[in-house]
């Protein structure tokens, strides 16, 4: 069974810091892009950011030089480490997994932004 377990989100002040992490079992981490994925009340899931098998990323406008995303294979681990958060980043963060056919995703874990 393929389960993606995200951790690491919280409240932080605007301009803090977040580290998540997302735990995957069930496949081989290794092949698989991963990727981070938000999504705020009443607005669509949005990409965040993603990582291929081959630790090539891309991240979107409205992180880059914020957020950084890697991933570690040998703990079947992807973090997302955001600094310089603002009040626009607050969402459920979610976590995915693919491979040609293959999508997967976690549960997310909620990151709030406030003073």
């Amino acid at each position: 069974q393929v389960r993606l377990v995200e951790s690491g989100g919280g409240l932080v002040q605007p301009g803090g810091s977040l580290r998540l992490s997302c735990a995957a079992s069930g496949i081989i981490f290794r092949f698989y892009a991963m990727g981070w994925y938000r999504q705020a009340p009443g607005k669509q899931r949005e990409l965040v950011a993603t990582i291929s098998s081959g630790n090539s990323t891309m991240s979107a406008d409205s992180v880059k030089g914020r957020f950084t995303i890697s991933r570690d294979n040998a703990k079947n681990t992807v973090y997302l480490q955001m600094n310089s958060l603002k009040p626009e980043d607050p969402a459920l963060y979610y976590c995915n997994a693919k491979l040609q056919v293959s999508d997967y995703w976690g549960q997310g874990t909620q990151v709030t932004v406030s003073s």
